[in-house]
């Protein structure tokens, strides 16, 4: 006689101790552990902002007391208004927007084009190239200081804006971005088709390419923008505050004394600060979507 097990249905009970992890299609839930990792991490991210702001808000003699004071008080417009005026911040904004724009769309537009034919194109030493530029990433910004104001000092661009936008208009990371995203983001078989209909390499880069790529496009930009217009050592070298400063260079001129004045210098540092923040709190959405749309497709 043959005995046949059967296997009994799996009880209620016992599914609902299964993990949540475990069940297809569920949703993974964070515990109280990890709410807490991300408050702390959120608290020391925005801790140097909040700190600015506190010292922007007080006299020079309070910040040298000890205790730190750790709230507000009561000198912030005053420290922001004498800020502005004394680092003429209003033109500095200015060139630091135009510099920071033209570097941004310049690096762009040439990384992606650069990007476009590492990815897709088939031409002789391409793998080589690629690591040359790969490589670029990998060399000291100082080394090139040197050589690059001893340029500047013979095309006579001393406090020019043009001697900050020329060494900043392309980018061996932006090429790099560019080429991994387009490798997964856009099919061989879009480019043949464009080319059986008798495309140029121009009008597939244009009509293929760009929409394609748009969103890493707006990643890039952003993060070329945050970066021009954080840059302080080249700028510093080359611009002066009295002729076409920068924000930074602007800011760096502020609280100069025997005795710096460190809510004034402070109080620069905000308001160089709160333009990126306002970017990003209007772009912000945009920007970690094409992020994570680039995640996905990687």
């Amino acid at each position: 006689m043959t005995t046949t097990l059967t296997k009994q249905p799996e009880t209620a009970s016992k599914r609902s101790r299964r993990p949540k992890a475990a069940r297809a299609g569920g949703t993974l839930h964070a515990g109280p552990i990890a709410y807490v990792v991300l408050a702390l991490f959120t608290i020391g991210s925005l801790f140097p902002l909040v700190w600015t702001a506190i010292a922007a808000s007080r006299d020079n003699q309070r910040l040298a007391e000890t205790p730190p004071p750790f709230w507000f008080g009561s000198n912030l417009f005053d420290n922001l208004d004498l800020a502005w005026n004394d680092a003429n911040l209003g033109e500095a904004f200015i060139n630091t927007t135009f510099v920071a724009g033209v570097s941004a769309l310049t690096i762009v537009f040439l990384s992606t084009i650069a990007g476009f034919a590492f990815a897709k194109l088939r031409f002789k030493g391409r793998n080589a190239m690629m690591l040359i530029v790969i490589g670029t990433m990998m060399v000291p910004p100082q080394l090139s200081v040197i050589p690059l104001y001893m340029m500047v000092a013979k095309l006579d661009w001393s406090d020019q804006l043009q001697a900050v936008i020329l060494p900043s208009l392309v980018s061996a990371f932006g090429v790099f971005f560019m080429r991994q995203y387009l490798l997964q983001a856009l099919p061989d078989e879009i480019i043949e088709a464009a080319r059986v209909d008798g495309a140029s390499s121009w009008r597939v880069i244009w009509h293929v390419v760009f929409p394609a790529a748009r969103p890493a496009m707006a990643v890039l930009g952003m993060l070329m923008f945050v970066q021009t217009w954080n840059d302080f050592l080249w700028p510093f070298l080359v611009l002066t505050q009295n002729g076409n400063p920068t924000v930074q260079v602007a800011v760096a001129g502020l609280g100069r004394g025997y005795t710096p004045d460190q809510s004034l210098i402070m109080a620069g540092a905000l308001l160089g600060t709160l333009p990126l923040l306002i970017v990003f709190a209007i772009f912000g959405k945009q920007i970690v979507g094409g992020i994570m749309q680039g995640a996905v497709k990687g």
